[in-house]
This record gives structure tokens, sequence and C-alpha cells, in this order.
């Protein structure tokens, strides 16, 4: 049986508020962290691997111009490399420096604890649940929403010089 229209409706509103908590939630514990949007390029980058920034900013749904500075100030902070691309002398290649995997991995953990305490009267298998879930959602979502380029697959997107990999969400792996 299909899905009904209220039903898919109140999803729609759900995943809305659902994301405005979570970004508060998780925000609300980081000192000293970037601004969000610096987060979400560097989180994206990583997930993506190293590229071309008219890649990352086709990924992002962003224009290249405002990318260009965001990409700037990562760099400037140490946490962006910015390579010439071998293929073409006029463009550049960008990835995540050994400092910006780092980083990543001090936000990802202070995210997993302050969710965790947040879930307190959460049982181990409600949360479990819950992530299933929200993951048979989001495949759902990627596998039927056409995109404009192909994303690669998280578990093949490593980061600069430092050997890790990230998934598509930016979580690192060793």
């Amino acid at each position: 049986m299909s899905v009904t229209r209220p039903t898919s409706e109140d999803l729609v509103d759900e995943i809305f508020l659902f994301g405005r908590a979570l970004r508060d939630a998780l925000n609300a514990g980081e000192s000293g962290s970037l601004p969000p949007a610096l987060n979400g390029v560097l989180f994206v980058l990583a997930g993506h691997g190293e590229c071309r920034q008219n890649e990352l900013a086709s990924e992002l749904y962003v224009s290249q111009s405002s990318l260009s500075r965001q990409i700037a100030e990562l760099v400037d902070l140490g946490l962006v490399e910015r390579r010439p691309d071998p293929s073409d002398g006029r463009a550049f290649r960008i990835d995540v420096s050994e400092q910006g995997c780092s980083y990543i991995r001090e936000i990802k953990a202070a995210r997993a604890s302050q969710l965790q305490s947040l879930l307190d009267g959460w049982t181990e298998e409600d949360a479990a649940a819950a992530a299933i879930s929200v993951r048979r959602l989001r495949e759902t979502l990627t596998e039927r929403q056409p995109r404009s380029t192909p994303s690669p697959a998280p578990s093949s997107s490593p980061t600069a010089s430092s050997g890790a990999t990230f998934s598509s969400t930016g979580t690192p792996h060793a």
C-alpha cells in the first residue's frame, strides 16, 4: 500500500522541523567551531574527496563564486588544501588537509557526545531503530532523486594526504 498524501505532508513537516532541531541542538554544544556554512562545505568536501571547485559547487548546489570565498577561508585556516590540477594548468583541485581531518573528527565526536546526552531517556534499541528509519528514508530519497552530477561511493572518498576515508556525511573512518 502506498503512503497517503496527509502522511507524506506530515513527514515533510517533521523532517524540516527535525533538521532545525538537530542543527540547533548539535551546534549548541560546539564551542570554537566554524560557522555552519563552512562546516557544511568542509564535511561535503570530505565525503566527496579531492575534486575541482566547480564539482564541489555542483555537489553543494551553490555558485562557484560563493563557494570560492568559503574555500579561500578554509584554505587560510589550514583545513583545506588547494593544488594545481595536473590535467589543466588553469584549474585547481581542493581537498581536506590533515588539520581539516582532525577538525572533522573532533566535531563528529562532540556532536555524538551531545546527541548521546540529549537521548538520555532513550533505550539503545529506540536509538538504533531511529537510525535505521532515518537511513532508509535517506537512501530512498537518494536513489529516486536524479542528480546533476553523480556522488562517489562513500567508501572510496579519500582525503588529501591523511589516508582516511569519510562517509557521505563526513564521518571519518581510519
